[in-house]
């Protein structure tokens, strides 16, 4: 598998690109981005889907800066699909063979079918683990469906819809019956399964997501994964579909960019949860880009990531974590300490995973520099640690390393994320739980060198060793449980 991979996206609305970096097997990073709104099929709709002359040479123009721009990485392979305009166009070969000819760019026009299931294994492997989920990409000339539970993909399904068709063929003639009565033709095509959640894909579901997050006054500056409840997003559309000017469109915090074909877009959404029973709304950041380039990277193994991988965690470890035998140590013994005093504390099993990760990159920050490590570890788990977990994952977890060492999560920063974390008394146990590690190691043994038990109310240290420094660590440390003890 190449190092460097570059991914163009000809969309109806939008060419877009990425450059992924390798750092192990299966391990990435994104290097790059860049998107142009050349919306290539532009009055295609009108004219039976022919491409007009001056959208197509704005995407060749595009087209050209992009190949500029992935060379200047020094990219291994460069993947470049295209989707529903292209698809359609009567006249697409000779925009085809012009970016053959001139570009020296071979672009793979993929299916409907293949589009789906492109954005499909992206959210399957790069989402936290979802049930009986229908997830949808709206682009500009149609509708992508597809059907997960887990890591698994089924009934992949292109529709004619999309924002820019509708809004070609119907918004643009005020003829709203008319869009509402080819949406639900088009919906009836999809097969009826038990869905609980929705997953939304593209620039219009992650524009919907975006400003209800603003209306929420949401504390995670991240789109990726960021769930809700159905009624939220219910109450939302109906408001944008009855704002009457772009004032009211962006009182809603819709974009400028997007004014024009956001109501097509959200008008879609609307038929379809009218159609499907849903509960839960959950915002992909990932989509067609990235499910080609797992298709590639993963293509030996089904498509998906081995069991308990996880590609964030991995990429963290790879280029951050330099003395892994610390790290290795750091997890272990906190996870022996979860074990012998959870039931003390009274904290909930679950939270023995998101301790024993934040043990494990606890040491990323120095990376960056070694006297504000606690700073940049919080910073690297609150924005890399994306692929695979919730947000109250993410934020437990960086929460842990921030105020790891010797003092516990402050009063302001559990209130600012207090909708994300667990109750204060159990984020600042597991605060102290990791606090503890650390101290216990600032001997920096090759293995660990001391034994545990705990009785009563007391951890008991036992080693041959003195753990001179180990104890000092251990009284400088803040434990809200005053009657918990540790004893060498």
């Amino acid at each position: 598998m190449a190092k460097r991979v570059a991914i163009i996206d000809i969309g109806s609305n939008s060419v877009s690109m990425v450059v992924y970096e390798k750092v192990s097997r299966f391990a990435f990073h994104l290097l790059h981005e860049e998107k142009s709104k050349v919306r290539i099929s532009e009055n295609a709709y009108k004219h039976n889907g022919a491409l007009q002359e001056i959208p197509m040479q704005r995407t060749f123009d595009a087209l050209s800066d992009f190949i500029q721009i992935s060379n200047s990485f020094k990219i291994n392979k460069l993947l470049c699909v295209a989707t529903s305009a292209l698809r359609d166009a009567s006249n697409k070969k000779d925009f085809l063979q012009k970016v053959k000819h001139k570009l020296k760019l071979n672009i793979k026009t993929i299916s409907g079918e293949e589009e789906a299931y492109f954005g499909a294994i992206a959210c399957a492997n790069l989402l936290p683990t979802q049930h009986n989920a229908l997830a949808i990409d709206i682009g500009g000339g149609s509708t992508e469906l597809a059907f997960i539970d887990k890591n698994n993909v089924s009934h992949p399904l292109s529709l004619k819809l999309g924002t820019v068709r509708l809004k070609e063929l119907f918004f643009d003639s005020n003829d709203m019956k008319g869009a509402i009565k080819y949406i639900d033709k088009q919906l009836e095509m999809l097969p009826m399964e038990k869905i609980e959640t929705l997953i939304g894909i593209g620039g219009t579901f992650r524009a919907i997501s975006n400003s209800i997050m603003k209306q929420e006054m949401y504390p995670l500056n991240k789109l990726h994964a960021y769930t809700y409840d159905i009624t939220i997003f219910e109450k939302f559309i109906e408001e944008l579909l009855n704002s009457k000017n772009t004032k009211e469109l962006k009182n809603l915090f819709i974009n400028s960019n997007r004014f024009d074909v956001i109501k097509p877009g959200t008008l879609i959404l609307q038929r379809l949860i009218k159609k499907v029973n849903i509960s839960k709304i959950v915002t992909s950041g990932v989509g067609v880009r990235e499910g080609v380039y797992l298709a590639d990277l993963l293509r030996n193994s089904k498509h998906k990531f081995p069991h308990n991988y996880n590609t964030s965690v991995r990429y963290l470890l790879d280029s951050h974590v330099q003395n892994k035998q610390f790290s290795n140590n750091l997890n272990l013994l906190s996870k022996k300490i979860f074990d012998v005093t959870y039931e003390y504390f009274g904290i909930e099993y679950k939270y023995r995973y998101n301790l024993a990760l934040a043990a494990k990159l606890y040491p990323a920050g120095s990376s960056v520099h070694f006297y504000s490590q606690n700073k940049h570890t919080y910073y690297l788990i609150q924005s890399a640690l994306e692929y695979g977990f919730t947000h109250q994952d993410i934020m437990l977890i960086a929460t842990l390393t921030k105020y790891a060492k010797n003092k516990l999560p402050s009063t302001t920063h559990l209130q600012l994320y207090k909708k994300l974390l667990p109750q204060e008394r159990v984020t600042k146990m597991l605060s102290y739980l990791l606090s503890l590690s650390i101290a216990l190691l600032s001997h920096r043994p090759r293995n660990l060198d001391f034994e545990l038990s705990f009785e009563g109310n007391t951890l008991h240290v036992n080693s041959h060793k003195k753990l001179y420094l180990s104890k000092e660590s251990v009284k400088k440390l803040i434990c809200e449980h005053r009657d918990f003890k540790v004893l060498f």
